[in-house]
């Protein structure tokens, strides 16, 4: 497919120039003469590319304005801009807001067509980038055999069909988003978008715009987050940060499914389904006043707690392997050795979870490029002895003494376990007889402790 490239120039002659230099090389080309034009035309289909003018026949608005736009609806379009009287200063802002490139005129043909070439592959290498890190991290594969993650495996196959609204909840890196995908992707809804709002990173005055889009005074429309989740699946990530004043409005969203832009006048009607998710505990919120006791209960229809990685480390081997093959085919080297008994990976707290697993494998994967099996394996030592959230039974003897009595043996009691069965490679009746436990009494044990995922 050819690519389409946009050029918006208020000179005729330049416009009718830059047209003729593309055409010959085959590019599909729309033009634009002035700002209307363009948001026209930006509004009808976002192009490959866009070459624009700095300066343009509406007093109140120029390129820069365009520019935004055209950044604001999709980041990854690559913007030429072009001006014959533009400052350092006006450059600097136009590469700051997001523009491929500055130009000044006049310009050689040469020069123009390099441009677009470069900007164009870079375009296509950022996209395929994008998408093969989708594949990798978004594969909709939820790896474990740990109770709780087959428990959610289960869940998933009987809820995904449904139009229950779904909460999701587990502390930050244990795979929340990775579920509502798979949720999506096993649904009847599957072929229509997936959008992810997450509500921790907006500014508090930008929800609602957020959320509903906006009508704007030129004619033009900014969608927002509802309509482009329309007839798909919403997931509203750290639904706890919303604003308590715009909770009542998403509260009538669900149950009227539908709304109005901002300055717009007819109701916009929608076809969502809503996953949410959160890392806090929103009946803690709303028995503070934080959270809407109504819209907690429309959300968590169908309850889903992740589990922490620390409470399933049986996992972390399966998790391993999985990430390093992924990781050696992202990065295209080749995969990684790494002993999976090592007892720092279990007696280590994850506090970044899954995401911290998969971040640390992804660094010894990078920096053990052209290394032997043994200094990989030393060099995973090395991260993991310098991070001060790493505890062996030393340290958490010592840890221990601060503590109460009962405490202070809970604490001992739980690192010795884990290191003990992971020596074991998770063999409980090893460990049992090991340690001089039946291995009943040991499962019991394990329960009080609060140590789960592991048979």
């Amino acid at each position: 497919m050819k690519n389409e490239i946009l050029v918006i120039d208020d000179n005729a002659d330049i416009r009718f120039l830059i047209c003729n230099i593309l055409e010959e090389k085959g590019y599909v080309v729309r033009s634009a003469a002035n700002y209307d034009q363009a948001t026209i035309e930006i509004n009808k289909k976002l192009p490959d590319l866009a070459i624009l003018d700095i300066k343009l026949d509406k007093a109140d608005k120029d390129g820069i304005d365009l520019l935004k736009m055209i950044k604001k609806l999709n980041k990854s379009v690559p913007v030429i801009m072009i001006s014959g009287h533009a400052n350092v200063q006006v450059a600097v802002d136009a590469i700051r807001i997001g523009a491929y490139e500055f130009v000044e005129k006049p310009f050689s043909k040469e020069k123009i067509l390099n441009y677009v070439k470069r900007g164009l592959e870079h375009a296509t290498l950022k996209k395929d980038k994008e998408s093969l890190e989708s594949k990798l991290f978004h594969s909709f594969d939820l790896i474990g055999e740990s109770v709780e993650i087959t428990k959610i495996k289960k869940s998933i196959n009987k809820i995904s069909v449904a139009e229950s609204r779904i909460l999701i909840t587990g502390q930050t890196g244990t795979g929340k988003e990775l579920i509502a995908r798979k949720i999506h992707k096993n649904s009847l809804r599957s072929k229509n978008p997936f959008v992810v709002l997450n509500s921790a990173l907006l500014d508090e005055n930008k929800y609602e715009k957020e959320l509903y889009g906006e009508e704007l005074s030129d004619g033009s429309v900014s969608y927002g987050i509802l309509e482009k989740a329309n007839n798909g699946t919403l997931l509203l990530d750290e639904v706890s940060e919303i604003p308590l004043e715009t909770q009542a409005n998403i509260l009538r969203v669900l149950i009227d499914q539908r709304f109005k832009r901002i300055n717009g006048t007819k109701d916009i009607n929608v076809n969502i389904r809503i996953i949410s998710s959160t890392s806090k505990n929103l009946s803690d919120l709303v028995k503070s006043g934080t959270f809407r006791e109504d819209l907690y209960h429309r959300l968590n229809v169908v309850p889903i707690e992740v589990p922490s990685l620390q409470s399933r480390t049986s996992d972390i081997p399966l998790l391993i392997n999985y990430f390093k093959k992924k990781l050696a085919e992202l990065n295209g080297v080749q995969e990684i050795n790494l002993n999976t008994s090592n007892d720092l990976l279990y007696t280590y707290d994850w506090p970044g979870n899954i995401r911290e697993l998969r971040n640390l494998v992804e660094r010894i994967t990078i920096l053990s490029v052209n290394e032997n099996e043994t200094n990989t394996n030393q060099l995973l030592n090395d991260i993991l002895t310098k991070n001060p959230k790493i505890e062996s039974l030393e340290n958490t003897f010592n840890n221990a003494m601060n503590f109460p009595l009962k405490e202070a043996r809970e604490e001992f009691e739980k690192k010795y376990l884990l290191n003990k069965i992971k020596t074991n490679n998770g063999n409980i009746s090893k460990t049992a007889d090991q340690i001089g436990m039946e291995r009943s009494a040991l499962h019991r044990k394990l329960k009080s402790l609060g140590i789960k995922g592991i048979n």
